[in-house]
Formats: structure tokens, C-alpha cells, sequence
């Protein structure tokens, strides 16, 4: 890892370097890589010690020596250390600051994305389009914050040419510490929704956390922003940078016209982009994935493939589990979206499996984070989950109940024969208990709720 040796990893820390006299000159040695999961040492790796709620990472640094790690950072000091180690006030902190020193010795570019929803397949439509050409490293699985994204950053290698970074938040602040590690050369903006309203208080307030991406980006760099949402369509110039809006409406730079749906099995559309007008194939459902499909088509443009490879990129992109992943099963089709929830992916979830046949099924269950409005908002969505043509609406959790009471209440005003069959349930625990009386054989099921909910069991569940 360039540059990466413990002597600069200490410096960028603020840490004090202790160094075994049996050991003089490992300090020099660049480190093969940094973990702070002792599973992942290899020879030569460098081991941060972080205290969690369950687990102190101190316990695990006899095993990573034994593993022939190059050395440690830690929080307290080691008697008669066999390796080099680094001891930091905060090992949390220690993570950070040295994956900012990393990435300012890489020349890689990096792509940073942002927004309510929708961050995680757009992530997957850029990475599937820019791998057609280049060495791609993703953010994997949920290491999008303050811990995931540095130790992200730390896994780029010198064979990596474009890194896409995920960068999620929940508060005011958290977005300019990811800019300053990430120091994305180009940002996309998803939408503004209402997640996090518990700390971020309005949509504005949202956008104004999400904005902290431009504070450490490359000046020379390229914004792109969702021109059919209506603050994102507002935003004004950042710095150099003069945002390029994509969406739906034909007023945007990037466009798409001519949208078929195929369901569940994704739609085809036209883009229109930089006088280029292009038919595309994208594979995953929903109206959403268009909207991606025309971002990943103005950041490969930007990279300088050719609409031959951004086409072929949008078709090949894969769903990831829990994200909107259509599953066909021999008894069911289930539609896991059980990672996160909010107002906004809801409506779009119970929009796909609307377009689904045969009797369609939503397992939704509590939404996090909501604020004051949580309640509120939660009647919401149960209202345009009734109204929206499902036959069957099972709500679940405390919250859940004023999804399943405005649902009812939605239910008296509409005929009986559109009428949706409601269940509400207190707990997840129960709700599976009673579902093989509830489902059938040919059912398309939504599952989706918030990742604490921990409706994967269900999808396990279904699945088994």
C-alpha cells in the first residue's frame, strides 16, 4: 500500500510510534493491508484495535501478531511488543485519518454518491458501467459511513483505476469528514427524501448534510443531481462545478423518453445525452432503476466510454440482496427489499409490486429515524398501499400500526372489490408464525421495512 509504512500511519494519527529494538527499520516497511476485523490480518497487514459495544478489538492482537501482522494500533500499550505499534487516543479516529493520508498518495479516481434512496443501485449501475472499461473497487455491502467508507478506501490497490464510493449519513457534519477521506473527483446526488429527519429535522436541513460531498472534491470535477427532484433541481453552482441534472423530464441535460416496462424483469427506455441518443435494456425493475441508468450514462460519458460499453454496462448490472432483488422461487416470487426503508422507497417498492401478476402480497414493516412525523408518516404509507392495487397488506412492528389503521381507514372509502385484506402484527416474530396461513403458492411478496426490523428472517423464511 503506497506510502502506507507505520512511521506515516503515526504521523497522520497524531499517534506515538513504539518500536521493538529486534525490530528497527520495520517502521519503513509499506503494509500489505489495514483491518480492523483480526479475521482479515494477513501477513505483513496492520491491525487497528477499535472497542465496540460487544467487542474489544485489544483481546484479538496476540492472534494477529501470531499471524504475522506488521503491526498495531491501539489504545493502551503492549508489554514487550514483538512488532511496531502505534498507540492513539482513539483507534476510531486513528481509522480515519489514516485512510484521508491514503487516498491523497493514490491518483485513482473516485466516484462519490449521495442521497435519501437510491444510493446503493445507482452505485451498482455506475460500477457495472465503468467496469466494461476500467479496474472498478465498490463500496460493498452497508460500509458506506464513518467506518465503512475508510476502511473501503483502505482496500484500493494499485491495480484499482476508478473507485465508487457509497456515502451515507445521518447527521450534520458526518458528510464532510466522508468528503475529506473520499475526495470524490465526481458526485452524484440521488434525490432528497425524508430518512433521518430525526437529526436533519426538514428535507432542507437533508440537503444541506448531503451538500457537505462538494467540501474536499476535486475542483476539476464533474456533480451530477437528479433534475426531477425539486430541491436537487434548485442547486445552485458548487464552486467550479455547474451540476448536470439527469431525470425524466426532457428540460433535463440527460434524459430518458420512450420508458416500456417489462414488469418485473426492468423496463427499456431511450437516453438522450450530449446529442447522443441511445435505446437501453435495464435489467431491474422499477421506475427508480431508469433514473440510475441515466447517471451511470453521464459518468461513463465523463470517463469516455462509448455508448456501445454504456449500454452494455446497463445491461449487465446485477441486484444486490435486500436492494429491490426479484427472487423467483418455486412457490413464490419475492421481491427482498428488506434492507432500509423510508417514505420514499416505500411508495416505490409497493409501485413495483403493483406491476407484478397473479395475487400480490407487501410485508412492510417500521420505518426509523422519521422524527416528530413518524407517525404520520407512517399512516401514509399505509393509505397508498391500499389504494395502490395489492390484494394483501401485512404491517408489522409498534410504528406499523398507523400503516395498518390508515390502511383500513382507506378501505371503507374505495369498493369492496378493490378493497385490500389487512393483517397487523406486533412483532416480526409472530407475523412469520401466521404467514404459511397467509400466503400462497403463486404470490408475489414485497418485504421490505427498516434494517433493524431484521426482515431478512422473513425473506430466509419464504426462501426456505
Amino acid at each position: 500500500m503506497k506510502n502506507l509504512t507505520m512511521a506515516n500511519m503515526a504521523k497522520a494519527c497524531g499517534g506515538v510510534l513504539h518500536e521493538p529494538e529486534k525490530k528497527l527499520g520495520t517502521k519503513l516497511r509499506e503494509a500489505s493491508c489495514v483491518v480492523i476485523d483480526s479475521r482479515k490480518i494477513e501477513p505483513g497487514g496492520v491491525f487497528i484495535a477499535t472497542k465496540g459495544e460487544r467487542v474489544d478489538g485489544h483481546t484479538f492482537i496476540p492472534d494477529v501478531i501470531e499471524k504475522g501482522a506488521l503491526g498495531i494500533i491501539c489504545e493502551r500499550e503492549i508489554d514487550n511488543s514483538p512488532v511496531p505499534y502505534i498507540l492513539v487516543e482513539d483507534s476510531f479516529h486513528a481509522l480515519k485519518a489514516i485512510a484521508e493520508f491514503y487516498r491523497k498518495q493514490l491518483s485513482i479516481k473516485v466516484v462519490g454518491i449521495t442521497g435519501s434512496v437510491g444510493k446503493t443501485s445507482t452505485k451498482e449501475f455506475i460500477a457495472s458501467v465503468l467496469s466494461v472499461k476500467y479496474k472498478v473497487l465498490k463500496t460493498e455491502g452497508n460500509f458506506n459511513n464513518e467506518i465503512g467508507l475508510p476502511l473501503t478506501v483502505l482496500s484500493i490497490r494499485e491495480g484499482h483505476e476508478v473507485a465508487v464510493l457509497e456515502m451515507g449519513i445521518s447527521d450534520f457534519g458526518e458528510m464532510h469528514r466522508l468528503s475529506r477521506i473520499a475526495r470524490p473527483d465526481l458526485c452524484v446526488l440521488t434525490n432528497i427524501g425524508q430518512c433521518h429527519l430525526e437529526n436533519l429535522g426538514t428535507r432542507e436541513g437533508i440537503l444541506k448534510a448531503k451538500s457537505e460531498i462538494f467540501d474536499f472534491m476535486n475542483p476539476d470535477g464533474y456533480v451530477f443531481v437528479n433534475g426531477d427532484d425539486d430541491l436537487l433541481s434548485k442547486l445552485s453552482q458548487k464552486g467550479n462545478h455547474t451540476p448536470i441534472h439527469f431525470g425524466l423530464n426532457p428540460a433535463n441535460e440527460i434524459y430518458a423518453s420512450d420508458v416500456m416496462s417489462k414488469g418485473l424483469f426492468g423496463s427499456q427506455a431511450v437516453i438522450h445525452a450530449d446529442l447522443s441518443v441511445f435505446p437501453v435494456e435495464i435489467p431491474l425493475p422499477g421506475a427508480h432503476m431508469v433514473l440510475n441508468a441515466l447517471a451511470a450514462a453521464g459518468v461513463g460519458m465523463k470517463f469516455g466510454l462509448t455508448i456501445k460499453e454504456i449500454k452494455q454496462g446497463i445491461a449487465d448490472v446485477q441486484s444486490v440482496s435486500g436492494r429491490s432483488n426479484v427472487l423467483s422461487l418455486p412457490d413464490y416470487t419475492l421481491i427482498d427489499d428488506c434492507y432500509n426503508a423510508n417514505p420514499a422507497s416505500m411508495r416505490a417498492a409497493i409501485d413495483l409490486l403493483s406491476m407484478a401478476f397473479g395475487r400480490k402480497a407487501a410485508i412492510l414493516g417500521d420505518m426509523f429515524e422519521l422524527g416528530e412525523r413518524e407517525k404520520q408518516l407512517h399512516g401514509q404509507i399505509g393509505a397508498y398501499a391500499a389504494e395502490s392495487g395489492i390484494d394483501i397488506l401485512i404491517c408489522t412492528g409498534t410504528l406499523s400500526r398507523f400503516m395498518y389503521e390508515q390502511a383500513m381507514k382507506m378501505n371503507q372509502s374505495i369498493s369492496s372489490k378493490r378493497k385490500v385484506k389487512l393483517y397487523y402484527f406486533e412483532t416480526r416474530e409472530e407475523m412469520m408464525e401466521k404467514l404459511p396461513n397467509i400466503l400462497k403458492k403463486g404470490d408475489t411478496i414485497l418485504i421490505k421495512a427498516s434494517h433493524g426490523m431484521q426482515f431478512e428472517k422473513v425473506v430466509a423464511q419464504l426462501k426456505g
